[in-house]
């Protein structure tokens, strides 16, 4: 029970973190200007393409030696790593959900006039949020998941106070790991149930042509 208010610390905060950087990163994606889309673009091949555990080592660790940038406490290294890598896979969700909007949708809104960002605001992103809603719920249990991995940069979550309790309890270890487990269970259920909402209101579908 030690661990868990770190745990939920850390989903909450990357949560947050990740989301925006998901629609920022996939904005520019989109983008007209083609160095924001090859910058945006490496930056979600980057992380994509490497691990987890290897980035938040990176900003725990080599961050401060390379650049002289000193994050300002474990826990925002932690966050920053689990945001940055959960949203470049999430910047392909938003980017995908958008140019799956309706052509039509998109021509109405044009005949009437409306500007870009008018377009974008009330016709497109409205139906493809709709979309993006079951898959934004999946990755939110993986963050859950990937909390996990804080107590390698000596954050106090629920397998760090595990790790410590097993070290003293040898013979223990199986039942301190199975209990680990249904923490982490239970810590998803509501995410589960969130997830399972979304598809529903997914599926009530999105205008067409």
């Amino acid at each position: 029970m030690k661990g868990i208010n770190i745990t939920i610390t850390v989903l909450i905060a990357s949560a947050i973190l990740s989301y925006l950087v998901a629609f920022i990163a996939g904005f520019g994606r989109l983008s007209n200007n083609i160095f924001i889309r090859k910058f945006t673009g490496f930056y979600v091949e980057v992380f994509r393409g490497t691990s987890l555990i290897v980035q938040l080592f990176w900003f725990y660790y080599a961050l401060p030696g390379l650049f002289d940038i000193q994050l300002s406490s474990d826990f925002w290294a932690a966050v920053i790593a689990i945001a940055m890598n959960y949203g470049a896979y999430m910047s392909e969700i938003v980017r995908g959900s958008i140019l799956s909007v309706a052509k039509g949708q998109r021509e109405a809104a044009t005949a009437l006039n409306m500007s870009r960002f008018q377009r974008m605001r009330l016709v497109i992103l409205p139906q493809a949020v709709r979309m993006m809603l079951p898959e934004f719920g999946n990755y939110l249990i993986q963050m859950l998941k990937a909390t996990s991995l804080v107590s390698l940069v000596g954050l106090t979550d629920i397998l760090y106070h595990g790790d410590i309790f097993r070290s003293t309890h040898l013979s223990l270890a199986p039942t301190v790991y199975i209990l680990i487990l249904i923490f982490y269970f239970i810590l998803a259920l509501p995410l589960i149930w969130l997830t399972r909402w979304a598809e529903k209101q997914s599926s009530k579908g999105v205008a067409s042509e």
